[in-house]
This record gives C-alpha cells, sequence and structure tokens, in this order.
C-alpha cells in the first residue's frame, strides 16, 4: 500500500499545454485607433497651440510685420507691469469667493439631498440644472439688477439694517462679490447632482449601522460621506481650479469693457491677455500673458490636487 501511494504520488499529472492565441496586426492596432481620434484632435486644437504660445512669447509679434526675437523680453515686461498683478490678483481673489463656498454648500446640500425625504424629488434634483443652462446673458442682467446701487434688491435689503447702498460695479470687492456670486449660482446645482449621485452610490447600509452605533448626521457627513466622495471632491475642485482662474464672460458682461473700470477693479488676466493681443495687437506680449496664465493653473490644479487627496477613507 505504501509503496502504491508513493509511486502514484511521483507520477503526477503534466499540466495542460497553454495555447497562446495569436492576433493579427489588424487586432492588435485597433485598440489605438479607436482612441487616436481623441488624441489627433487634442494634438491639433490643444497640444500645437499652447506649444505656438510658448514660442510666440519669445518674439515681439506684430501680426502684419516683422516678428523680432527678443528672448525673456516679454516675461521680464510682464512681471514688472502693475497691471498683470492687478489683473492676477483680480482672479485669484474672483476664483476663492466663487469656488470655495460653492463646493462647500454644494456639498452639504448633496448630503442633505440624499436623506431627506422630498415628494418630487427628481423634479427638485433636475431643477438645479436650471442654471447651467441658463444663459450667461441672462444671468448677468438679473445680476447686475440686483447688485445694482439704486434699484436693487441687495441695497434695499442692506438699507433696513442701516448701511449705506453700495456701488457693486465701481468698487474692488463689490464687483468681485458680484461676478462670484454669478459664477457660484450657475455651477452650484451642476456640482451638487455630481456629489448627489456619488453619495446614492454608498451603500445604505453603512449609514444604518453607524446610526446603530450612535453615530449621528455630522458624524456621519464627516466619516463616511466626505471620504467616499474623495474623488469627486478632488474632480470638482480640479476643473473649478481651472475654469476659476480662466473667468473670461462674467467680467466683460458685468463691466462691458476688457479694462473692467476705470481702475480695472476687476480685469482677469484673461481679459488682460485679451486687451493686449486683440485690443492693442502686441501678440508677443499676449502670448507671455498666456504662458504666465497656464502656470498659475497648473500650480493652483496641482496644490488642489495634492491637499485634497489627503482626505482618506475610514478603515
Amino acid at each position: 500500500m505504501t509503496t502504491s501511494l508513493s509511486t502514484a504520488r511521483a507520477v503526477e499529472t503534466p499540466p495542460a499545454p497553454t495555447t497562446r492565441v495569436r492576433q493579427s496586426i489588424g487586432e492588435r492596432i485597433a485598440p489605438y485607433a479607436y482612441i487616436a481620434p481623441f488624441f489627433l484632435i487634442f494634438a491639433i486644437f490643444g497640444l500645437v497651440p499652447l506649444l505656438f504660445t510658448f514660442y510666440v512669447a519669445l518674439f515681439d509679434w506684430n501680426p502684419i510685420g516683422e516678428h523680432v526675437f527678443i528672448g525673456f523680453g516679454n516675461f521680464s515686461r510682464l512681471f514688472a507691469d502693475a497691471r498683470f498683478w492687478n489683473a492676477a490678483e483680480n482672479t485669484i481673489s474672483i476664483w476663492l469667493l466663487s469656488t470655495v463656498p460653492q463646493l462647500v454648500l454644494a456639498l452639504g446640500l448633496a448630503h442633505l439631498l440624499n436623506h431627506a425625504r422630498l415628494r418630487l424629488a427628481v423634479f427638485f434634483r433636475m431643477s438645479m440644472l436650471v442654471p447651467y443652462i441658463t444663459s450667461v446673458a441672462a444671468t448677468t442682467i438679473v445680476f447686475a439688477q440686483m447688485f445694482d446701487r439704486d434699484y436693487g434688491l441687495l441695497n434695499w435689503l442692506l438699507g433696513f439694517v442701516g448701511v449705506e447702498p453700495i456701488d457693486f460695479k465701481q468698487s474692488v470687492w463689490g464687483s468681485h462679490v458680484l461676478i462670484a456670486a454669478m459664477v457660484a449660482w450657475r455651477w452650484f446645482g451642476y456640482t451638487t447632482l455630481l456629489y448627489l449621485a456619488s453619495l446614492q452610490a454608498i451603500p445604505r447600509a453603512i449609514y444604518e449601522a453607524a446610526a446603530v452605533d450612535g453615530a449621528g448626521g455630522w458624524k456621519q457627513f464627516r466619516h463616511i460621506s466626505i471620504p467616499s466622495l474623495r474623488p469627486v471632491i478632488v474632480f470638482t475642485i480640479v476643473t473649478s481650479t481651472i475654469g476659476g482662474l480662466q473667468i473670461f464672460t462674467e467680467p466683460l458682461l458685468v463691466s462691458r469693457s476688457v479694462t473692467c473700470g476705470a481702475v480695472r477693479q476687476c480685469q482677469t488676466l484673461t481679459l488682460f491677455l485679451y486687451e493686449q493681443g486683440f485690443g492693442q495687437f502686441q501678440f508677443g506680449y499676449g502670448a507671455a500673458i498666456g504662458v504666465a496664465l497656464f502656470v498659475l493653473v497648473v500650480a493652483a490644479a496641482t496644490l488642489n490636487y495634492v491637499l485634497s487627496t489627503r482626505i482618506r477613507p475610514e478603515r
């Protein structure tokens, strides 16, 4: 018996040979061909213009004349230009005033809608897209009337508490608040729906188990909702940073000029770029402003990504 067992163990069945399926050249190339149109379009309309902007920034570029190479002369001029630093401060100020409250309020409202028992819940959720699909020009008209110095609703309400009328369009902080309110109102519903859709993907049993363990609404929001929404939060922060630092339409429609007021109180970097490039026809200087804006957007988006990825799911 012992001999037969040892013989059986010694004689093992060899593994079945694995057959390798050979793919034709067409089958290997097909996946790359499917995604090639995106990269081709991106290269033509994204990468090539970006590289060309870097190239033009090194020249005193006359659109109908000579192109004189000046190296980093445009950048030296840019860093010594007080108008550039004013536009950079305005851009960062409007971006912070519009992005931070928008994301915080959208996150809180999404949490409430996820737990609330509402009739016509689908209707209320879909109505949040109304600001997103509304024309920016129409939004500007409404908010300009609301923030008007003489007949605006906001100044009328401030008058009840003894505050003198504020000329939002002509003051620095007032114009920033006006533009930031427009941007936040337009994107608030869209961001809320992104958070709400992600919250609904979290199993309800996790919240029920937390409630059984004695966790209240705030603890559930802090230790379950926020960590679970980490990828979406990172996405909204990065996209809001990119869009907020490139704001152009809202301040242009509010002030009706590329200088955005007599003292450039709300002129952003994109408006300053447009003024120099297409208003003064200084394409080299305008390209240098575009390069500076590109560096600022990349730096801010990277910083926000690093900070937001510190949100870790609870284990």
